[in-house]
């Protein structure tokens, strides 16, 4: 009888718990960048923020998505995966508008431009939902003409996982060049690791396509470098390198 009871409290108890576990894969990756669009729309300031991480969380996403059409999991993933495209498009649309409205170069580049020099630095944000739409089409295009193989398949889902994976490289080398992580969120960074964690763990249990797994584990030992610099920058400070040689590099990044 007490066995009878008690399965019947644990039963509704585990599927909340299921319930809460696939909310925060959901909404999770997206919590980080709440503060960082906050302060970057509160000082109309985007230089700490790199919008190439925008880029890598498009395409890591856009293949995500494309990965499930072969090689079906579970759609709180595959719901994550568009929640962080819109959250990913929506912090560029605000980089762009406060870096144009601080520019004072009025030379303006844009997407149909091709020059590699100003990729992803382009005016508008028109430009950037061009480019995510053509890279979108072809990626499309050919995971259709070869959705049958599965090798194809298991590599669409190891690039997309990957490319997730070296989301913070960008963050650390830019670090490592200007010997100091001022301008960066610590805030961001911490969520960053905690997120990585909570995921990387969801992955294991929830027996995700390993690709899932081993990037997971990648990306939380990316996050504490970056914390290690934190620390190390801040303890012993060190004076920035200069880089007047190679300008575009620190623009980059």
């Amino acid at each position: 009888m007490e066995a009878g009871g008690l399965e019947w409290l644990l039963v509704p108890m585990q599927q909340l718990v299921s319930w809460g576990a696939a909310g925060a894969m959901v909404f999770g990756g997206v919590v980080p960048y709440i503060p960082q669009y906050r302060d970057i729309r509160r000082t109309q300031n985007a230089e700490g923020f790199s919008t190439y991480v925008c880029l890598v969380l498009l395409v890591a996403n856009i293949l995500r998505i494309l990965f499930w059409f072969g090689r079906r999991f579970e759609s709180p993933l595959l719901w994550q995966s568009i929640i962080m495209i819109i959250t990913m498009l929506l912090m560029l649309k605000l980089c762009t508008e406060v870096r144009v409205s601080n520019e004072l170069n009025i030379k303006r580049r844009s997407f149909a431009d091709f020059d590699l020099n100003y990729f992803w630095h382009w005016s508008k944000f028109t430009d950037y939902v061009q480019c995510v739409l053509t890279f979108t089409g072809v990626t499309g295009y050919i995971t259709y003409l070869w959705l049958d193989s599965s090798l194809f398949v298991e590599t669409l889902g190891f690039l997309a996982v990957f490319t997730e994976a070296m989301l913070g490289v960008p963050q650390l080398y830019r670090n490592y060049q200007n010997r100091s992580t001022e301008g960066m969120s610590v805030k961001m960074v911490l969520m960053w690791t905690s997120g990585d964690t909570f995921k990387t763990v969801y992955f294991i249990l929830n027996q995700a396509p390993f690709q899932f797994s081993i990037c997971g584990l990648l990306q939380v030992f990316v996050d504490i470098a970056i914390l290690l610099q934190v620390y190390l920058y801040s303890s012993y400070p060190q004076k920035p390198v200069s880089h007047t040689a190679h300008p575009a590099s620190t623009k980059a990044l």
